[in-house]
């Protein structure tokens, strides 16, 4: 029960840490599409920008998941990479043109890349105890909350003083915040390691043949999901959403998240991957409701948009912690997050290539993905019993 509890008050703190962090950057992210375009930015380039950042950000996880595995040094890592990801946000109040905004919205992908293989084999070894689907469905619903209050936290700035720049300035209150809060979770559980058990387990050179089926339909979901910064992009260019509103569907979309991170972690520790099925199945029409459906679509298109998020930050993380074994977590998240990186600035930078000539071409290509992830998620489901845990390779 001690290590239950302990496991449980490691999670909550990571949580909070997350949620002040989210309402940062999330809040900077519900505005960084229409910034861009004030800025001179067209489509293609505030694809571009939103894909390229993602790409360095989730390649560089390679590298920090491999320094992981090799120094253990979870928390000097941790902290690197908040410090970078949290305080780049504000300084975007000082950008002069898209470039130097471009720049910084990369530098602050950099670095969550440093940060998060470290922060997630923390939080896969707490997670043991507690389930790894509920675990880190718990994670990611703190997370979302504050990816909640930060689009609105913007708002409420944008509707006292309509200036994209006092947006990013009054989030450096919140950044402090988390790092405040980190400190503290580090001077309470300085080897978080311990909190879960050691087993025995078989070395091999590589990961199953699984962990790369399952990374290839996670790279499909990736590849065929829209950034929030393209949505936004559209919704101001065609007049969809007011621009001061934006932030405000983009908190919906958070709040979608963060419910459906509980529901779907809960789900993921007894179904297994047929959580994922569903969760595609569920998200996949976002991109018509978002593109074609006018202000109504764009309400639900962000809901669902969201509900798609929750099971990438969430479940498809808790699959990482069951198939990768101990000692090479790091390594595993990183791979995961550097092959879900690529994948996604891939299908980013076509998208706002294919935004600029036709918004149709943009749908079909986004559900046709979304459609050839549900099948692989649909196999790996009908291979393993869902009702059964997968337990690492």
């Amino acid at each position: 029960m001690a290590s239950l509890s302990r496991s449980l008050l490691f999670v909550v703190l990571l949580g909070l840490v997350s949620l002040l962090a989210d309402t940062t950057y999330e809040g900077a992210r519900s505005i960084t599409g229409p910034f861009l375009g004030t800025l001179g930015a067209t489509g293609l380039v505030v694809g571009f920008v939103s894909g390229l950042g993602e790409l360095v950000g989730y390649a560089l996880r390679l590298a920090s998941g491999y320094l992981t595995d090799r120094t253990r040094r979870y928390w000097l890592l941790t902290f690197v990479g908040y410090t970078v990801n949290l305080l780049a946000v504000p300084l975007l109040a000082l950008a002069g043109n898209w470039l130097l905004a471009s720049l910084l919205i990369v530098l602050e992908r950099c670095g969550k890349a440093i940060r998060t293989p470290a922060r997630d084999a923390m939080l896969s070894h707490a997670t043991r105890t507690l389930g790894h689907g509920w675990g880190f469905g718990l994670h990611e619903a703190m997370d979302q909350v504050g990816a909640v209050l930060g689009p609105l936290l913007v708002f409420a700035t944008l509707s006292w003083r309509h200036d994209y720049r006092m947006g990013f300035a009054v989030l450096l209150v919140p950044a402090v915040l988390a790092l405040v809060v980190l400190s503290v979770a580090r001077w309470q559980f300085p080897r978080p390691q311990e909190l879960e058990a050691k087993t025995v387990t078989l070395h091999t050179r590589g990961f199953s043949p699984t962990y790369w089926v399952y990374l290839s339909a996670v790279g499909l979901v990736a590849a065929g999901y829209a950034d929030f910064p393209l949505m936004a992009y559209h919704y101001e260019k065609q007049g969809v959403v007011a621009s001061s509103h934006i932030a405000l569907l983009y908190a919906l979309a958070m709040g979608a998240d963060a419910v459906g991170a509980l529901l779907l972690g809960r789900l993921f520790d007894k179904v297994g991957f047929a959580t994922l099925a569903l969760a595609t199945l569920i998200s996949a029409g976002f991109a018509p409701l978002a593109f074609l459906g006018g202000f109504t679509g764009a309400v639900a298109g962000a809901t669902l948009w969201g509900i798609g998020m929750s099971a990438q930050e969430s479940v498809m993380r808790a699959a990482v912690a069951q198939l990768v074994p101990i000692e090479r977590r790091g390594t595993g998240f990183g791979v995961f997050h550097t092959g879900y990186g690529v994948a996604w600035f891939a299908g980013s930078a076509l998208m706002g290539w294919l935004y600029d000539r036709s918004v149709l071409a943009l749908v079909v290509f986004s559900v046709c993905l979304q459609a050839a992830a549900l099948v692989v998620f649909l196999l790996l489901a009908r291979q393993y019993d869902g009702r059964r845990r997968l337990s690492p390779s």
